[in-house]
């Protein structure tokens, strides 16, 4: 049975905060612990709450002070770089939601106007649709028919111009293993692009 979502908001009730409270303050302190020993850093939890009239602290008082020490030593900038407080976590929630928000929008639109695609080419006609409709409705039959167009013209492209597998496969074992000289002559000079001890740069194929 699957978990149930849980919806991040205030809870209102009492009891059940308390309760979320404590059962969330275990798994915190154990996330602590587990990071600390699995990656070898120095990690600490602090907690203030209603519910407890001192403060809570992981792995130790010392520990605490052990680690603060250490990032008050730290140049501000590097304290600052990726500290966030309330205000700024949310504000980086509000924005990454937004951007979901924004995607899924331009999704539910393609599949909208896609869908009035297909039905007027079963015959209903466009009369409802308003300018903005038709202009999406364009940009999806383009964004189509480029699609078919590239589909036609990969098809019309043979696999070889004009040598097949067999051929392909030779003229590749003959460039790396030639088994003649290959050159240019004239009246009085060769121009050798091979030598005799079968490390010729180009194959016979070129030259026949």
């Amino acid at each position: 049975m699957t978990r149930k979502k849980v919806k991040l908001e205030y809870i209102t009730n009492d009891s059940a905060r308390r309760a979320t409270f404590k059962k969330r303050k275990r798994g915190l302190m154990k996330m602590a612990s587990e990071l600390s020993i699995l990656c070898e850093i120095d990690a600490c939890v602090i907690l203030h709450s209603p519910y407890d009239h001192e403060l809570e602290v992981w792995p130790s008082p010392l520990g605490v002070q052990r680690v603060l020490a250490h990032f008050k030593k730290m140049p501000e900038m590097e304290q600052n770089r990726k500290m966030v407080n309330q205000e700024s976590f949310l504000r980086q929630r509000i924005a990454k939601g937004n951007e979901q928000l924004k995607k899924q929008r331009k999704d539910n639109r393609v599949k909208e106007i896609t869908r009035v695609m297909f039905q007027s080419l079963t015959g209903k006609d466009l009369l409802n649709l308003n300018i903005v409709d038709l202009n999406d409705l364009g940009w999806i039959i383009d964004q189509n028919l480029k699609e078919i167009n590239k589909r036609i013209e990969s098809l019309k492209k043979p696999a070889f111009d004009t040598i097949d597998d067999i051929q392909m496969q030779q003229w590749l074992v003959d460039l790396v293993n030639p088994s003649e000289q290959v050159g240019f002559t004239g009246d009085d000079m060769m121009l050798p692009f091979g030598d005799a001890n079968q490390n010729a740069f180009w194959p016979n194929a070129f030259f026949p």
